[in-house]
């Protein structure tokens, strides 16, 4: 086995635990790579099972599609990221992921002590909307924090 040895598009997808169809998906949408070998069949450089699993992380912590792509943008496509590269994206996901975890820590608050009660209180309320006064702010829950409602 050496490094540089492409791998066919079934063993991608059996080595990281998504579907072929899944890694067909990833690669239409840019965020990973291949090439045609001579029979026109996709061959994935071993790397590319790296790039799957920081789709699939960013997925996991609720970060789009669009997101991970903007940050494998980053990365290169033709070989293994280098160390910096990594430490690059992850300073860019830190601020996001706190920024996410705050607005969750602040949404699971507000449904303990409100919205879980079911009092629907109209005097002692934190989200009761007097008037209808967060109307021309749009539509949704506008005292929930930005990122919960995005």
């Amino acid at each position: 086995m050496d490094k540089n040895d492409l791998l066919p598009i079934g063993e991608v997808a059996a080595r990281s635990g998504v579907s072929v169809p899944t890694v067909r998906f990833y690669e239409e949408r840019g965020l990973i790579s291949s090439v045609r070998n001579a029979g026109n069949h996709r061959r994935y450089g071993r790397h590319t099972l790296r790039r799957i699993a920081v789709v699939r992380a960013g997925q996991r912590f609720g970060l789009s599609l669009g997101e991970i792509g903007e940050a494998l943008a980053t990365l290169p496509q033709d070989h293994p990221p280098t160390k910096g590269d990594w430490a690059r994206l992850s300073k860019v996901w830190h601020a996001a992921l706190t920024a996410r975890i705050d607005a969750l820590v602040e949404v699971r608050d507000g449904l303990t002590g409100c919205i879980g009660c079911g009092c629907l209180s109209m005097t002692s309320c934190p989200i009761y909307n007097a008037e209808d006064a967060h109307a021309a702010d749009g539509p949704g829950a506008q005292r929930w924090p930005a990122a919960a409602r995005a």
